[in-house]
């Protein structure tokens, strides 16, 4: 079962333990994803291999990165629907403090859908999620643009 097919089982049956499970970036930063209302939180697990400064110790940037993109990929697949997951174009994260080695929690808003790119805002936090430890700003490619009949001139 590929990624898309697994999103499109756990929206199916609201149990996203499978996702988790069935993704091994996911599985390997112990991410594990659960619908808070009408949202879909990704939540990451407080862990020594996630740290990047061990005299603070804080979370290591790239972990966070993930977090978050892996948040607005899962919020996106959810409204989109598409056969395939979104790819990212361009994703800009601002990193505002620094996180602790305890569970982070992000979530995602898709700002626009188009037919082909996305705009996607996620937001991760810790204990206050009005105190964010960082934000994702991203452009994210959601479909392929169909092949036109030939002898029409235009390009694919």
């Amino acid at each position: 079962m590929n990624t898309g097919e697994l999103i499109g089982c756990a929206l199916a049956n609201g149990d996203f333990g499978a996702l988790a499970t069935g993704v091994p970036y996911m599985q390997t930063l112990g991410l594990r994803v659960q619908r808070v209302g009408a949202r879909l939180v990704v939540q990451l697990a407080a862990d020594s291999r996630h740290v990047g400064n061990p005299w603070i110790p804080a979370l290591h940037g790239g972990v966070v990165g993930g977090l978050l993109e892996t948040a607005a990929i899962i919020q996106l697949a959810s409204e989109h629907r598409g056969e395939a997951l979104p790819k990212p174009v361009n994703v800009t994260i601002d990193y505002l403090r620094s996180g602790r080695v305890a569970e982070t929690s992000a979530c995602a808003i898709v700002t626009r859908l188009g037919k082909r790119i996305a705009n996607v805002r996620a937001t991760c936090w810790q204990d206050d999620e009005a105190r964010p430890i960082a934000t994702l700003s991203g452009h994210f490619l959601i479909g392929r643009a169909r092949a036109r009949a030939a002898g029409t001139g235009a390009a694919p």
